[in-house]
């Protein structure tokens, strides 16, 4: 392994070597000097020998990310080099440590946690006004100098200059950032974007565990800590700590699950955390105060909450509850464009985290109609996907499972689903059929396949988005799987829009004939919004006194008046 090194040092040129300070579990962070001119450098670079793409790419975009920020509270990036088969990022040294590894030999008192404190604060205001956002904000991603109490932010690797994401729903495993600090909204767990308030979230994760000596949740089970980050209390600071109460609720305020129950900005923090610094000052002691006196957002923030939608949230959540009792189900969601249908399906996200199901989706398109399955097809793929991010104990149990499943008729699946392959290996082909017996033969390898993830341990939900441009070959598929008793635990839901369907689209003849039989079918019919509902977003966006109420009142109605309701409309009017 020694040997491995010195080569990997020695294409690295024009840099010397002297100390490892930790490797993580791509990377590995070096001291070096800079020949040309004796500088004290940190070189980070890749521990494979040869990486792929994807960790490389990593790498570059950490340095496009952070090398022409001007932002004292930051360690700059110099240079990415030449590194053998990769590159390696050349990084500011001031002499500091993470830290977690300053606190893992401290005994912090609250004057060295204000210090700190309000250096990262200072420093996401302003990262945010760029705008950048960190996305991994954590102990050892900040690095303090021991004496001189300098900190500055590092790892820009999975940072973005975007104003707000849409996080999309991968494994656990693959999320980029670091599960333990991350924010409800980033597990892509949540019908919620992510924007810059999420750093504010793992900043109260990264001060929690600054006061308390632990996180404010701890499992090894991902899952497990999504969940918790999604729906559990942390234990209150002061409870259980020699922290004054004040201080506990700003931290509090900084975990709230809801974006819009967080402090809108790190300015709105740093006020607080410097009155209450002030008062440890001048008095001794931190009194409690009303937080967020001046705290405010510096960009129009709609909230994200589902308004006008209430009914047809419990709908959906009862049809998912009822699946639990090894039944399967039908939904169907019918509305105009832009009206909501994928957002109230996106509910089901938090209920399918506590009971370990999958949601996967797919998307029928008008110009693909002779296309048989697409949208089927690349539902199952994204699970494909999903999978084969899992440990590799997880992957031999569900290569077992699946093979059991599918015998020899496994290659049908992988015609359909070429990642399938990934999964299970190679297989033999199969014997060729004709006409009615191969479309036999195809329903009920099907129907096997997906019985093996429609577990009540591991529910699914498939969202088919579109319908009303399903081919028929798909609509049949639908009613074979919903007809399967074998197949339990499982939940179909389609959307169409309705102003597209008329009483000759073989959509209708698939729901009277699910009528019809013995499957339970639920259909929410999504209409505008009422003047109450964008009433109450005008006012829960802008935040305005009593006083000014019924000047609201009149851009409510406006708004309405233009958008006749459609939330799609109203968020971008």
């Amino acid at each position: 392994m020694i040997a491995i090194k010195n080569v990997i040092f020695a294409m690295l040129s024009g840099y010397t070597i002297q100390e490892s300070i930790t490797e993580r579990a791509k990377t590995i962070i070096e001291r070096g000097i800079r020949n040309h001119d004796g500088q004290s450098v940190i070189i980070k670079r890749l521990k494979a020998d040869n990486p792929n793409i994807k960790d490389i790419s990593r790498l570059q975009h950490e340095y496009e990310i952070s090398k022409d920020l001007d932002c004292s509270g930051i360690v700059k990036s110099y240079s990415l080099e030449a590194d053998g088969n990769s590159f390696a990022l050349i990084l500011e040294d001031f002499g500091g440590q993470s830290l977690s590894q300053f606190l893992a030999a401290t005994q912090l008192q609250l004057e060295a946690f204000f210090n700190i404190a309000l250096s990262l604060t200072k420093t996401l205001i302003q990262l945010h006004q760029v705008p950048v956002i960190h996305k991994d904000i954590k102990p050892s991603n900040i690095i303090i100098h021991p004496e001189t109490q300098l900190v500055k932010l590092t790892d820009f690797s999975v940072a973005t200059r975007l104003p707000f994401q849409s996080p999309s729903i991968p494994a656990p495993n693959a999320i980029a950032g670091t599960l333990a600090y991350m924010s409800p909204e980033q597990t892509g767990r949540m019908n919620r974007y992510l924007d810059h308030r999420s750093d504010l979230y793992s900043l109260g994760v990264t001060f929690y565990q600054m006061l308390a000596g632990q996180l404010p949740f701890l499992s090894n089970d991902p899952l497990a800590l999504m969940y918790a980050h999604l729906a559990e209390k942390p234990v209150p600071l002061h409870q259980e700590h020699n922290v004054p109460p004040a201080l506990s609720e700003i931290i509090l305020k900084l975990l709230a699950k809801r974006a819009e129950d967080r402090y809108q900005s790190a300015q709105g923090l740093q006020y607080d955390l410097q009155h209450c610094w002030s008062q440890l000052q001048t008095q001794g002691t931190i009194e409690t105060f009303s937080l967020g006196q001046c705290d405010r957002a510096s960009q129009l923030l709609i909230p994200q909450k589902l308004y006008g939608r209430e009914t047809e949230v419990q709908t959906l959540l009862n049809a998912f509850d009822s699946i639990h009792n090894n039944n399967s189900r039908l939904i169907l969601i019918s509305g105009y464009p832009g009206i909501g249908k994928t957002s109230l399906v996106k509910e089901l996200y938090y209920p399918l985290l506590r009971s370990r199901g999958y949601l996967i989706s797919g998307k029928f398109d008008q110009l693909k109609r002779d296309t048989p399955y697409a949208a089927i097809a690349e539902a199952f793929q994204s699970l494909i996907r999903q999978l084969l991010t899992a440990t590799q104990r997880e992957l031999t149990h569900w290569q077992q499972q699946l093979q059991t499943a599918l015998g020899d008729n496994a290659q049908i699946i992988i015609d359909l689903i070429p990642e399938a392959e990934f999964l299970i290996g190679k297989q033999p082909a199969v014997t060729p059929l004709i006409g009615k017996a191969a479309q036999t033969r195809f329903y009920r390898v099907f129907q096997q396949f997906v019985g093996v993830f429609c577990q009540p341990q591991h529910p699914l939900v498939l969202f088919l988005d579109d319908l009303q441009w399903a081919d028929l070959a798909s609509l049949q598929l639908i009613e074979n799987l919903l007809s399967e008793e074998t197949i339990q635990s499982f939940l179909l839901i389609g959307a169409y829009r309705n102003n597209e369907v008329d009483i000759t689209h073989p959509l209708l003849n698939l729901r009277q004939k699910i009528h019809n039989s013995e499957i339970p079918i639920d259909e929410i019919q999504i209409q505008s919004l009422h003047f109450d509902d964008v009433d109450n977003i005008i006012k829960d966006t802008l935040k305005q006194e009593t006083d000014q109420l019924s000047e609201l009142k009149k851009l409510s109605n406006i708004i309405y008046q233009k958008t006749q309701g459609n939330p799609f409309l109203l968020a971008n009017f």
